[in-house]
C-alpha cells in the first residue's frame, strides 16, 4: 500500500503542478491582466498607491515615533527643517512640527485616519445607494417617487455645507469634551449621506432595465421572493458601474474629509488627519514651517490622483464600449 502511494504522489504532483500553470495562464492572459499591463500610468499608479497604503495601514510599525505618545516627542525638537537642509537632524526625515512631532510619522498616521474615513463612508454610501436603487428600480410607483425625491433633496445639500450643519448639531447636543470624540462619525455620516445617491441613481437604472427580462419574470413564477431576485439576479448586473462610482469616490471622500478638517470641523489635532495636518501647517507657514504642510499637501494629491487614475483604468476595462 505505501509503495502504492509513493507512486501516485509525483503523478498527483504533476497534476496539481499542471493545474496551477494553468490557472496562472489564463489569469495572465485575460483582458484585465492585458489591459493592466498594456497601460504603464495605471502600474505606476498601482504601485504608489499600494505603498501609501502599506505604509499607512502599517504606520504602527513604520512609524519612528507615535504622535498620539505624549512622551515620544518633546517641544526641544520643534521646528526642525527636513534633514537635507543645514538645519535638519537625522533623527527626523521630514522635520518636525511647532510640537516637536516627527512630520514622517505623523504623515503615515495621517494617511490612515484619512484612509479609514474614505474607506468606511464610501462602503456605507455604497450598500445604502445600492439597497435603496434595487428598492426603487424594482418597486417602482410610490416608493420609487419617493426614494428619488428623497435624493433630489440631498443632492441639493453640498458636503461641506451638510457637514457643517451636522457638526454644529452634534457640537450644540453633546458636551465639549465629547467633541473631538464624534468628529469622526460627524465626517463619515456626511459623506455618507450625501453621497448615496449616485450608487442609488445608477443601480436604480439597471434595475428598471433588468426587471422587466425574461428571467426575472421566469424568478417570480417560481416564486422566489422580492429580496431573492433583487440581490440575486438583479443586483450581479449593476456591479461594474457600483464599482467605478466606489473606486472614484474614495478619492474624493479623502478630499472631502482634508477639506473638513482644513476647516475646523474635521479630525482634531489629537487625532491627525491629512487636512489636520494642513491646517496646522498652514497657520505656521509664513513663519517659515513650509514642510508642515508642504509633504501632507504632497500626499493628499498623489493619492487622490492614483485613485482617480485606478478607477479611470477600472471603468475602461468594465465598459466593452470603451475598449
Amino acid at each position: 500500500m505505501n509503495d502504492l502511494i509513493a507512486t501516485q504522489e509525483p503523478s498527483l504532483k504533476r497534476r496539481w503542478g499542471a493545474k496551477m500553470t494553468d490557472i496562472v495562464s489564463s489569469v495572465w492572459d485575460s483582458d484585465i491582466v492585458y489591459s493592466l499591463r498594456n497601460s504603464k500610468v495605471t502600474i505606476v499608479s498601482f504601485i504608489v498607491m499600494a505603498v501609501i497604503l502599506i505604509l499607512g495601514l502599517g504606520a504602527d510599525l513604520f512609524a519612528p515615533t507615535n504622535p498620539f505618545d505624549p512622551t515620544s516627542f518633546s517641544l526641544f525638537d520643534s521646528e526642525i527643517p527636513p534633514v537635507w537642509t543645514d538645519s535638519g537632524d537625522s533623527r527626523f526625515i521630514l522635520g518636525t512640527d511647532i510640537q516637536g512631532r516627527d512630520v514622517y510619522s505623523l504623515l503615515l498616521y495621517g494617511v490612515r485616519i484619512s484612509l479609514m474615513v474614505g474607506f468606511v463612508s464610501v462602503l456605507l454610501s455604497l450598500v445604502l445607494g445600492v439597497v435603496l436603487g434595487l428598492i426603487s428600480g424594482y418597486f417602482g410607483g410610490k416608493v420609487d417617487a419617493l426614494i428619488m425625491r428623497i435624493a433630489d433633496a440631498m443632492l441639493s445639500f453640498p458636503t461641506i455645507m451638510f457637514a457643517l450643519l451636522v457638526s454644529g448639531v452634534a457640537r450644540g447636543i453633546f458636551p465639549k469634551e465629547m467633541h473631538g470624540d464624534i468628529s469622526v462619525y460627524v465626517i463619515i455620516f456626511s459623506i455618507t449621506a450625501t453621497g448615496w445617491m449616485q450608487y442609488a441613481r445608477t443601480v436604480r437604472g439597471a434595475a428598471l432595465l433588468e426587471s422587466g427580462k425574461e428571467y426575472v419574470q421566469a424568478a417570480r413564477v417560481m416564486g422566489s421572493s422580492s429580496a431573492r431576485i433583487m440581490f440575486k439576479h438583479i443586483l450581479p448586473n449593476t456591479i461594474s458601474p457600483v464599482l467605478v462610482i466606489g473606486t472614484l469616490h474614495i478619492a474624493l471622500a479623502v478630499l472631502t474629509e482634508a477639506t473638513l478638517s482644513f476647516l475646523g470641523v474635521g479630525m482634531p489635532p489629537n487625532q491627525p488627519s491629512l487636512g489636520t495636518l494642513i491646517n496646522e501647517g498652514n497657520q505656521y507657514l509664513f513663519s517659515g514651517q513650509w514642510w508642515v504642510v508642504l509633504f501632507p499637501a504632497m500626499v493628499l494629491v498623489v493619492l487622490a490622483l492614483c485613485v482617480n487614475l485606478v478607477g479611470d483604468w477600472i471603468r475602461d476595462v468594465l465598459n466593452p464600449k470603451l475598449r
